[in-house]
């Protein structure tokens, strides 16, 4: 048992009845308000477009095949974050922190192609205050690239200066992993649906 355990239950052995440890009900919680900020910017889309009388052909604004490109990326990482965990479940830890940098280089590499869309566009002189839908789509992504840029630096921390707190609770330490994990896969998943709706629509 953890020693603050004592005072504060459940920081690494789950409730009998919800089966959950404290952060991972926490990171829940977190994810739902997650879910309502970005189901507003979806929402607002679908009324700004619904109401507008014109309204661009996305697919000649955005080039699919970067788009498609980094939902390959964000897709294999969720995975590579999967491996990771197991790892380190089974305290291959060389393991865990290959495939912890494998979801590193992903998001990096997903920031890299992110960027090279925005300097397309700031080139054909495509800014967010050229249209609505310019708008939304940097403002949308744009949110979404911060997400990626925090998940990135609690991934470092996990894979490298973080590891000094497996040696204090093995199981404390994968719980938190495991938190963290669930925060990138929502992060993936929120991209799937932007890609579905700024680039295919």
């Amino acid at each position: 048992m953890h020693e603050t355990e004592e005072f504060i239950p459940y920081i690494v052995n789950p409730r009998e009845d919800t089966g959950l440890y404290n952060a991972k009900f926490g990171i829940w919680l977190f994810l739902a308000s997650e879910v309502m900020l970005f189901g507003s910017l979806f929402s607002a889309y679908i009324l700004l477009r619904v109401g507008s009388f014109t309204w661009p052909v996305q697919s000649e604004l955005q080039d699919i095949r970067i788009g498609a490109l980094n939902s390959v990326i964000l897709l294999t990482s969720s995975i590579f974050f999967i491996r990771a965990w197991v790892a380190l479940k089974a305290d291959d830890i060389a393991k865990y922190k290959k495939f912890m940098y494998l979801v590193i280089l992903c998001a990096f590499s997903f920031l890299f192609f992110k960027g090279v869309e925005y300097h397309n566009h700031f080139s054909h002189g495509e800014f967010p205050k050229t249209s609505v839908y310019l708008g939304l789509y940097f403002l949308m992504t744009g949110l979404h690239a911060l997400h990626i840029i925090g998940g990135i630096l609690v991934n470092i921390y996990y894979a490298g200066p973080g590891m000094y707190l497996r040696a204090q609770n093995k199981q404390w330490f994968i719980n938190r992993v495991e938190v963290a994990g669930l925060y990138w896969h929502f992060v993936d998943l929120v991209w799937i649906f932007l890609f579905s709706t700024l680039y295919l629509l």
